[in-house]
């Protein structure tokens, strides 16, 4: 009896240790990259309380680390300038090798289905000039990796999802914003990109944020209001734990984020639960210095909740007195009236990267804050406004202005005139003898055409607080 335990045992720890393969996250594998001249985290599983060793093909320095009782092991690797292809080898008993890696610059791009939206377009609903964008030849130095959407009630260990070189076919599947971000990018910079998305259309901000974020701003794991609050996308957290959790930590030098629509109910929430969701990711990065830029949402009409839109607007461009190292894109003059899906999204992927080139990258020359309100002076039926961030003045490319709307003491907004005069505007309306009030582009819907002389729209405002 006693031997026919033992040979028992011996089976069960044959078993055990032949399935104790290394096992990594979705996100690790042959064909990524990874973020040049930084630390880079790598984790994994292995056998339970085993030395890892790590080494990459870049450097003659090899990385060890013990594996917890869990099994559970994290190293950061040091990566060297853009370059590769390179190979990376981890063992335990076995040998795992990750090859064609390559070392540049990873953006991960999130939000609902603004930035969701693919470069091949919904039904019915297509992508401004998208065959000629996708006809370019593969390129193997632009990769891709796409998270496969899960939601999740509790934190995942990995996704769905696999790297690919950046081709028509894999780019046609690919977010429309992150894509021609990520393209431009490489070919400005001349180094490798990888551009990891993860998006889910008609989700709030909540579902993306982590359990922690969550209970900071007062709330638990519960629907948010929608067309169907059974659904789990629509959860507190069940996005972040499907979508995120899998793929935080990796290696990247910032976000952007597209997402919104689905919170203008809710305006006056936004600006705190963006900046929880920010802080909450980097804090998950481990690294504060992750630039996070963020497009407000689309112009459209909103039906029930008219003019609501322009609240969440306005929390958004609130939000950015409250997050370091991050900026905003304007989308007011790129709208339709017939779909919230607007289908120039190559404006709004080069406002993004205008603000990584002048931000994050720091090259000279590039304009990238849109103008702001700065204060305004009433002389008799006139607004005079003035702006930051436009220190070349103003173009509306030789069309009225259109927008401006000003109103008297009875609160009751009227369309007004704006004029362009050197580097302030001024606002009349017949219909408002004494103006105390501006407001531009303060609606759901109008296509803008004041920008400044780069070609960056005017940010939506208002002057009161009616």
């Amino acid at each position: 009896m006693k031997k026919y335990i033992l040979l028992c045992l011996f089976a069960v720890g044959v078993f055990f240790n032949a399935e104790a393969k290394i096992e990594l996250p979705a996100i690790f594998g042959s064909g990524m990259v990874l973020q040049q001249q930084t630390e880079v985290a790598i984790w994994g599983k292995a056998r339970a309380s085993f030395i890892v060793k790590i080494k990459p093909s870049w450097s003659r320095e090899s990385y060890t680390v013990k594996s917890n009782n869990a099994g559970e092991w994290r190293v950061l690797l040091k990566t060297p300038a853009a370059g590769g292809p390179y190979d990376i080898v981890i063992i335990d008993d076995e040998k795992l090798i990750l090859t064609n890696v390559l070392i540049g610059e990873v953006w991960v791009c999130s939000g609902q289905s603004n930035m969701e939206m693919p470069m091949k377009g919904f039904a019915n609903q297509p992508i401004l000039n998208s065959n000629d964008i996708l006809a370019g030849p593969d390129n193997n130095s632009l990769r891709l990796f796409q998270v496969k959407k899960s939601a999740s009630v509790v934190p995942e260990y990995t996704c769905g999802g696999q790297w690919q070189i950046s081709s028509s076919e894999s780019a046609a599947n690919f977010s429309a914003i992150g894509f021609q971000f990520a393209k431009r990018l490489h070919e400005i910079l001349k180094v490798p990109v990888g551009i990891i998305e993860s998006t889910w259309g008609g989700t709030p901000i909540e579902s993306w944020m982590d359990q922690e974020s969550v209970h900071r701003f007062g709330q638990t794991q519960r629907p948010i209001p929608g067309k169907n609050d059974t659904a789990d996308r629509l959860k507190t957290t069940c996005l972040f734990n499907g979508m995120i959790n899998p793929i935080a930590g990796f290696g990247i030098k910032g976000f952007l984020w597209y997402q919104g629509e689905s919170n203008v109910v809710r305006f006056p929430e936004y600006t705190e639960l963006m900046r929880l969701m920010v802080e909450g990711w980097r804090k998950l990065w481990q690294r504060d210095s992750l630039y996070f830029y963020y497009v407000q949402i689309a112009p459209w009409k909103y039906g029930a909740n008219r003019n609501k839109s322009a609240l969440l607007r306005e929390a958004q461009y609130n939000a950015l007195t409250t997050l370091p190292l991050s900026g905003m894109v304007v989308s007011m003059d790129k709208g339709s009236d017939k779909t919230i899906h607007p289908p120039d999204k190559t404006a709004i992927s080069n406002r993004l990267l205008y603000w990584a080139l002048g931000d994050a990258y720091h090259k000279k020359g590039i304009a990238y804050k849109s103008p702001s309100f700065k204060s305004v002076v009433f002389r008799s039926d006139t607004a005079v406004l003035s702006f930051d961030h436009a220190p070349a003045n103003f173009t509306s490319y030789d069309e009225e202005v259109v927008g401006f709307q000003i109103a008297g003491s009875d609160k009751i907004f009227h369309d007004a005139r704006a004029t362009i005069v050197k580097n302030n505007i001024e606002v009349i309306s017949e219909e408002v003898k004494q103006p105390v009030a501006v407001r531009y582009a303060f609606t759901d819907f109008i296509k803008t055409n004041l920008f400044s002389l780069e070609g960056l729209p005017v940010i939506p405002f208002r002057t009161d607080s009616w």
